[in-house]
């Protein structure tokens, strides 16, 4: 009987110590061991030490280029920016079209070329021209005969030698002939001929009745030319556009969040790269809103004396939005980062000294500053970054 339970109080006897070891691995419970500290939340900013002083003679503070101003009130200026194009004012620009078919039997300018108002571009010789002269000039034969005619028949019917029937077909042969004279003098007139040109036609040759020529309604440049010598062209045939360059359309692309701050008769800056640069004011802003960017056009005129604006080039326009006062107003210069935190250096007897100070709304070269520095106070304008500079080096006791 007593070897029949040995193996049963050898397995009890190992279990209990299995327990005995897991015990004493699991007590005491888990401490962090000595000298080791649970994270903390991080600190906030700290402030500059506002003991600091930066003493510096006169001669240093030329060669840095420290200057002082007087802090005080300013008008501090709302800018957006906007990106837009430069495009061809359209409103001096000319299509020009031959008003009348013809061959091209000379060609006198070329793409590039400026050009002044009444410049001939080019001559055609047309038939249709030949036709409308000859007409003309026959109508002008015709009213003096029908004139010279009407004169007899109206003396003859005062003298009741002839009929009144008479002197009134003559009276309307008369009317009929002025009427077609003058339909012609129109056509020729919608062609281009002036009253002189009219009136020297009966003494030039005939072979310069075929002579059709173009000629420039505006000056400027020509930027376009579609006709060669001996081509054959249309009535509706465009064949040069001249564009008067010495001003240009700036059209800018507001968003919807700025539709209310834009209007006609503000200023805009417009900027397309360092040294171009152009002040204009907004003379037309369309009431429709772009389906395909969903943006409105404003649109401005710029003087282009020196055709610099070209049409095409991608522009920035910063327009002048609103206006507001601030009671003290100091350059964007004047501020730096110390200690995490913004301040600026004050003149003090002692020398330049650091004071924090709270920031409010900026223009982009001008900040408001809300506190930390008075009306009145002398504060560094200008170097404030060599003070600090200056003040982050190590002393000799450091």
């Amino acid at each position: 009987m007593k070897i029949r339970f040995l193996p049963i109080v050898v397995a009890l006897l190992v279990l209990g110590g299995l327990c005995a070891a897991f015990v004493g691995l699991t007590w005491p419970p888990h401490r962090p061991a000595e000298g080791l500290q649970e994270p903390e939340s991080p600190a906030g900013e700290a402030s500059p030490d506002e003991d600091a002083v930066v003493c510096l003679d006169e001669k240093t503070v030329k060669e840095f280029g420290v200057e002082t101003a007087r802090a005080g009130p300013g008008q501090l200026s709302v800018y957006l920016s906007l990106p837009g194009e430069v495009a061809m004012n359209a409103d001096r620009l000319a299509h020009i079209v031959p008003r009348v078919p013809g061959v091209a039997g000379e060609v006198y300018k070329n793409l590039g070329d400026q050009v002044k108002a009444g410049d001939v571009l080019a001559v055609l010789e047309s038939r249709e021209l030949a036709d409308l002269k000859a007409a003309y000039l026959g109508m002008r034969e015709r009213v003096g005969l029908t004139q010279a005619s009407f004169a007899t028949e109206e003396g003859l019917w005062q003298q009741k030698i002839s009929s009144e029937q008479e002197y009134l077909r003559a009276k309307r042969d008369l009317a009929e002939a002025k009427i077609e004279l003058q339909a012609a003098e129109q056509k020729l007139h919608a062609l281009g001929f002036a009253e002189e040109s009219l009136a020297e036609l009966p003494t030039l040759p005939h072979e310069s009745f075929t002579r059709h020529r173009i000629v420039a309604p505006i000056g400027g440049t020509i930027i376009a030319k579609h006709i060669v010598l001996g081509e054959v062209l249309k009535d509706d045939r465009e064949c040069f556009i001249i564009a008067d360059l010495s001003s240009v359309w700036v059209d800018l692309n507001v968003y919807q969040t700025d539709l209310a701050r834009i209007r006609t008769g503000q200023k805009v800056l417009i900027s397309a790269g360092p040294g171009l640069q152009a002040e204009g004011t907004i003379s037309f802003v369309s009431s429709l809103i772009s389906d395909q960017t969903r943006t409105m056009l404003a649109r401005m005129v710029l003087a282009n004396p020196a055709g610099q604006w070209r049409s095409g080039l991608y522009v920035t326009g910063r327009v002048l939005a609103a206006e507001a006062e601030a009671a003290v107003l100091v350059p964007q210069e004047a501020l730096v980062r110390l200690d995490g935190a913004t301040a600026v250096f004050v003149k003090t007897e002692q020398g330049y000294g650091v004071r924090p100070v709270v920031t409010g709304r900026s223009d982009g070269t001008r900040i408001e500053v809300l506190s930390g520095l008075s009306v009145g106070q002398d504060y560094v304008a200008k170097g404030a970054f060599l003070l600090k500079s200056e003040l982050k080096k190590p002393t000799a006791e450091e």
